[in-house]
């Protein structure tokens, strides 16, 4: 305080002005009390402790928020618990570390298995009771950070408070130990308990950040949003969510025991182990090496997941859906026309597939993309059959099956489908989210397409504020369908492909 004094008594003197002292002091307390209610702004109390973010642009950002107790040690491949109370105030300025996952440019393990956190923008604004998204990311449950998207895009524009979360991946999240030790009963899904833990902490301490509880919209796209899509069939996610947003992904992603333990067998095999309690002491490294050489690229999109192991997951995700209807929650939901061109250039045996690259991609369930339906798959937008046959198996037969479910309980449903193509080429996995996460500009973008970014975010941020989309909701009976293109327009859909004999899992190994 003293040197903030002489700094301004030498400013004026030098100016030549003559102030009063009485001035002088009023002009350094008013400076004192503005940078320190500026510093005050940026710290909120949550239930465990103080936490100190960072302002950056119209949002407080917090980074690295523990929301669960670090596992390892004794929590290693097991549930997550809260974190511990802090006495200091914490700094959450810097981004928590990702999940262990495989770099392929570095040829090596990284990341880390203590986690568990999650990034929180807050507009800088003065109001409660604020809308909330929370972002689960993508990446074949292998890989991916909640960092990875711009929690500004939802909150410096649109009054959002936007979380996006950490969980653990791969064997960490998902392998499959319940056959093994009542200890690791729920460690086949770990990865959906982080998700409903994160949910939990959002619940208990949103209302300090100026959000509201009930207001909760939580959004997945690819691996996040088969991931998301299972809180609809997890009793303990019941009341952390009002809405949710699909895109590119539904509850296909759950696996029985048996293919978990099928997965989890060619890990012990790569490994040269032969009990499953062996995999419990290995290093993280060893691990994560591992299972890459297990899921082998792309192929590998489904080898990890939540399990269906009768405690977490206690049936089949549509029996449970079905008997289990909720009209108090919402949904949007679509795919893209063309989500499996990024899979097929990532393994070029798609083209032309025979037996074994099938088995490779959908296990036991090869024989059914071998006899489907070609009259059936018809499709008007002219694309390849392979590009559609592996699309509609992919993604698109398993996001209406669900939509069906949902609206024969008459929960409110929105459906869409992103087909913009710069090239008219149908659109690829992923393609939306420049789209979805627009944060006003892209210099990549051309005009249309920053015409249509704004169209599709304007859409997102309607939906997580409640309000009733542009277009009618989705019905057995009606299937309307919002087209994002050049020109946007709804479509009711004459035919919706199935394949009644396909189970509900994407990968199946018995």
């Amino acid at each position: 305080m003293l040197t903030q004094f002489r700094k301004i008594f030498h400013h004026h003197r030098k100016e030549g002005l003559l102030l009063s002292f009485t001035a002088l002091v009023l002009a350094v307390f008013m400076t004192g009390c503005s940078s320190s209610e500026e510093s005050q702004s940026n710290i909120v109390k949550t239930d465990k402790g103080y936490i100190r973010g960072i302002k950056e642009n119209n949002s407080i950002v917090f980074k690295g928020i523990p929301y669960a107790h670090q596992p390892t040690g004794k929590l290693r491949f097991k549930a997550p618990v809260p974190a511990e109370p802090w006495k200091d105030t914490l700094s959450c300025e810097n981004f928590g570390s990702i999940a262990a996952q495989y770099s392929h440019d570095e040829k090596a393990a990284k990341g880390d298995e203590n986690c568990l956190s999650l990034n929180l923008y807050a507009p800088d604004i003065k109001r409660s009771k604020l809308p909330v998204v929370v972002w689960v990311h993508g990446g074949g449950m292998t890989a991916g950070a909640g960092k990875s998207k711009d929690g500004h895009a939802f909150s410096d524009r649109d009054s959002i408070i936007s979380i996006t979360i950490n969980y653990r991946l791969g064997v960490f999240g998902f392998l499959y130990l319940g056959d093994q030790d009542a200890d690791y009963r729920s460690s086949g899904n770990n990865g959906l308990l982080d998700c409903i833990m994160a949910l939990q902490w959002i619940r208990n301490n949103i209302s300090a950040f100026g959000g509201d509880p009930s207001r909760v919209t939580v959004m997945g796209e690819s691996a996040g949003a088969k991931l998301v899509s299972t809180l609809l069939t997890a009793p303990k996610a019941k009341g952390y969510f009002r809405q949710l947003i699909l895109q590119s992904g539904s509850v296909h992603c759950i696996r029985d025991s048996i293919t978990a333990k099928s997965i989890r067998q060619r890990l012990l095999d790569t490994l040269g182990l032969k009990r499953p309690a062996e995999l419990l002491t290995l290093s993280t490294a060893k691990l994560i090496e591992a299972q890459d050489k297990v899921c082998a690229g792309a192929r590998g999109t489904n080898y990890f997941g939540p399990v269906q192991d009768g405690a977490v997951i206690t049936e089949d995700p549509y029996r449970y859906v079905k008997a289990h209807p909720d009209q108090q929650i919402r949904l949007l939901m679509g795919t893209n026309s063309a989500e499996s061109k990024m899979f097929m250039d990532a393994d070029p045996r798609l083209f032309k597939a025979d037996d074994q690259a099938l088995k490779d991609w959908f296990g036991d369930n090869y024989p059914y993309l071998k006899t489907a339906d070609r009259k059936a798959l018809a499709n008007p937008t002219g694309l390849s059959y392979e590009t559609n046959l592996f699309t509609q198996y992919m993604y698109q037969m398993h996001t209406y099956r669900l939509a069906k479910t949902l609206t024969d309980n008459k929960t409110p449903l929105w459906m869409y489908r992103f087909d913009y193509s710069r090239d008219h080429s149908g659109a690829n996995h992923g393609q939306e989210l420049e789209y979805t996460w627009f944060t006003g500009s892209n210099e990549a973008f051309n005009a249309e397409e920053l015409a249509l970014a704004e169209q599709i975010h304007q859409t997102w941020v309607n939906f997580v504020k409640g309000k009733d989309l542009s277009w009618p909701v989705y019905t057995n009976e009606k299937r309307t369908v919002q087209v994002f293109d050049r020109v946007s327009a709804p479509e009711v859909l004459k035919h919706v492909f199935d394949d009644p004999h396909y189970p509900s899992e994407a990968l199946v190994l018995h």
